[in-house]
């Protein structure tokens, strides 16, 4: 490896995620080592909950997994024991040994069948664990506050282990909880609310405090914002215990599909998946004009598939995207504005959309597959009209593409590297064939460590036929495996483990998923922590009635006017979210507007996506724009100057939620009076129509489309996209026929210009 190799895994280790500002490792020395080691006992506890599998159930004979798990666990002791009599080194051996004996010794108390109430307190007390010896390690200045941050962590993973080991008690005293339970809840949420507010900034923590309050003074409120009044008592056993609190449905959703899906593509990178697509999109787009930028939209659009989060997109691609695109002439603010842009529209892009996607389908009690198939439409419209802006800030800035010498072959690469996206394509049929998208994702995630596994294994056959042999009987094992259950999906990827833990290759393979299971842990941080931090919102909303207070001012305002119900649903949306996450602004703005939105006569998928999107939105949106200021140092650029690019690019995200209310067949949604043929040529108008506004708004952004455009064309542009967005009689054809005459304009002055050159 080159030293500049070196130097830039050096400084992408010690790189800031924008999400948390923190570093992307755990820290140096004895406390890294056994930080990195409770992230994997953190993943171990959730693959093994998530996947549901039953440790105390028979496997082979009467033999249960349990005892494989004791005879395997003890072999594993006994060989750290002859290292250590050897005088090897044997630290992380013993650290991972106990990572692994804490995460089965949690699920075997229950029988290897855990509560959800359980799964979501041990969930958030790990959180609380690794947020809080994060900070120690990163940010500390010295010993004392070391030893605070980890006694801090410690004590919100003691909260969990509290829930985990008084359980049945719990459920007995519920309604009547003792002086030592109350005292539990409430350091449940004072150490919740102080960790959220180190680690993701004080946004959240307020708003959370705001509605916490509420809870406890709300009665004194005028009418009719006031309540009837609670109790301290009542209002902590709401909160912190039960499942509507801050173990509500988030921590439910970040405690299954999410994290599954988070080391889902942390093992997919780990695999090589995110090089393959930036390989293919550069095969593809970057001869063309504008190239580096086309690069990007696509390459942003595949790691979508595989990355929900926008910031991680950002951070992951951008360092070699916006620098690319600056040296082929864009500038600074548009090449930071496309990869912001790009990257945030992944949370919107089937099949692995955002953790937000999990969340709707788990609130409104849908299949994950019609998110996704209600998503597939404006994604594919948001990314047309990104690789559009880039097209067209190319032809104005005359830019060309990259050398074809200097690109891939995409054919090479497909058949080098095909069989990287297999498990990507596993996981899509499955989640169109009707299993749960937990099922899906355990698949998805056991194909993926096979794969890697396989690929190292494979690397030391010499001959090929053994090549071929071992990937036609890996193929056929799984497949049989798969027919059967997931835990003899689980039992091929552990005999591929043991194997690899024998060979030189595989034993670095193996180690790169361990690290896979630690960095998945780590990137679980902030989507996690949100989660349940925003069950004090949803905790206030199911105790105190406070949506049916917003909810009938809303609804009075609609009734006169729904533009106006959904322009003030948006602001609320963009407002919350410059200071808030995506999931959380969700959650906040769905509890409160989209029942609201739905009583209007908006279909529930169109309401809660309308919701969504500005979600997204407004981490594009100045003066905030996390998305925007993650990629300004790789820039260099001012963070709002970028911000104010995103939002002329992003301008279907704005647009299309609003088109979708007016007529859902955009969302793919079923329409009264249109069946059959009818409705499928509604769906095609609608997208020519939302195609065609959103390349005038392109054009009028930009000032550019077959050449330049004056001030008063670019008005034209606009007025004709804005009649096809319009919801009002004659609207439509009037902006057809503006469309119709601009573009013929365009192309006759076009060509008169250009005789004249000729001529002249």
């Amino acid at each position: 490896m080159s030293q500049g190799a070196k130097a830039s895994e050096v400084a992408q280790m010690d790189a800031v995620n924008p999400e948390h500002g923190l570093p992307e490792n755990f820290g140096h020395g004895f406390l890294g080592r056994v930080l990195f080691w409770i992230a994997v006992s953190f993943s171990t506890f959730q693959i093994i909950t998530s996947f549901g599998i039953p440790l105390d159930q028979p496997f082979i004979a009467q033999a249960t997994l349990t005892h494989f798990l004791i005879v395997i666990m003890g072999a594993w002791g006994i060989w750290i024991a002859a290292q250590a009599a050897s005088r090897r080194k044997v630290l992380d051996g013993i650290l991972a040994w106990l990572s692994v004996a804490v995460a089965f010794g949690l699920i075997l108390k229950f029988g290897g069948s855990l509560p959800s109430q359980v799964v979501r307190a041990l969930h958030v007390g790990f959180l609380c664990l690794v947020a809080g010896a994060m900070l120690a390690n990163h940010r500390a200045g010295s010993s004392w506050l070391r030893a605070a941050g980890w006694i801090v962590g410690l004590a919100g993973f003691a909260v969990g282990l509290y829930q985990w080991a008084l359980y049945n008690d719990l459920l007995v005293r519920s309604g009547d909880l003792n002086t030592m339970d109350l005292a539990v809840g409430v350091a449940a949420l004072a150490i919740l609310i102080y960790l959220v507010w180190r680690v993701m900034g004080p946004a959240l923590p307020i708003v959370a405090g705001l509605f916490l309050a509420y809870c406890l003074f709300g009665h004194w409120l005028p009418a009719p914002l006031d309540h009837r009044g609670y109790s301290f008592d009542q209002v902590i056993e709401h909160m912190s215990f039960g499942t509507e609190g801050i173990y509500a449905v988030p921590t439910l959703v970040s405690a299954t599909y999410i994290f599954l899906f988070i080391l889902f593509g942390a093992f997919m990178e780990k695999a090589g998946v995110i090089d393959f697509f930036n390989d293919i999109s550069m095969a593809v787009f970057g001869d063309k004009q504008g190239g580096p930028g086309k690069v990007c939209v696509a390459s942003s659009a595949l790691m979508g598939t595989v990355s929900g989060s926008g910031v991680a997109n950002v951070v992951a691609s951008g360092q070699f995207t916006i620098p690319l695109m600056k040296r082929f002439g864009f500038t600074s603010a548009f090449a930071g504005g496309v990869e912001a842009t790009s990257s945030m529209g992944g949370q919107i892009m089937p099949p692995v959309m955002g953790a937000v996607a999990f969340i709707m389908a788990e609130t409104i009690d849908v299949p994950y597959a019609k998110i996704v198939e209600a998503a597939i439409i404006p994604a594919i419209l948001y990314f047309v009209a990104c690789y559009l802006a880039v097209h067209l800030e190319a032809g104005k800035r005359d830019l060309v593409g990259l050398p074809k010498s200097e690109l891939p072959n995409a054919w090479a690469e497909l058949r080098k590297n095909w069989f990287l996206i297999t498990p990507l394509g596993v996981l899509v049929y499955l989640l169109f064939a009707g299993y749960t998208p937990l099922f899906a994702g355990a698949v998805g995630l056991s194909l993926t460590v096979g794969l890697i596994l396989g690929t190292a294994i494979v690397a030391g056959l010499a001959v090929p036929a053994l090549r071929v042999a071992f990937w036609v009987g890996l193929a056929l094992v799984s497949a049989l495996s798969l027919a059967a259950s997931v835990t003899l999906v689980l039992a091929v990827v552990a005999v591929l483990s043991v194997w690899s833990a024998f060979s030189g290759r595989g034993r670095m393979t193996l180690q790169g998923c361990v690290d896979a299971m630690a960095d998945g842990a780590r990137q679980a941080l902030p989507v996690g922590l949100a989660c349940a931090v925003v069950g004090i919102v949803i905790g206030t909303m199911t105790l105190t009635g406070l949506g049916t207070i917003v909810g009938n001012w809303m609804i009075s305002i609609g009734k006169d006017n729904l533009l106006l119900a959904l322009v003030l649903t948006m602001v609320f949306s963009l407002i919350l979210g410059m200071g808030i996450p995506t999931i959380p602004n969700y959650i906040i703005t769905s509890s409160l507007a989209a029942p609201i939105l739905l009583k209007l006569d908006i279909p529930l998928i169109v309401s809660h996506m309308f919701v969504f999107y500005f979600g997204i939105m407004a981490d594009l949106t100045p003066p905030v724009a996390l998305a925007a200021f993650a990629a300004a140092p790789m820039a260099k650029e001012s963070g709002l100057k970028i911000g104010v690019q995103a939002v002329k690019i992003a301008l279907p995200g704005f647009i299309v939620p609003y088109m979708a209310v007016y007529d859902p067949t955009l969302m793919l949604q079923p329409v009264p009076g249109l069946q059959g043929t009818a409705y499928w040529i509604a769906v095609g108008y609608i997208v020519v129509k939302a195609s065609l506004a959103l390349g005038l708004w392109g054009v009028a952004a930009v000032g550019y489309f077959l050449k330049p455009v004056s001030w008063w064309e670019r008005a034209w542009a606009a007025v004709a996209a804005g009649l096809l967005v319009a919801a009002l009689p004659v609207t439509d054809e009037v902006g057809f026929v503006l469309a119709a005459f601009f573009i013929g304009f365009h192309l006759w002055h076009t060509r008169r210009t250009s005789a004249a050159t000729v001529s002249g």
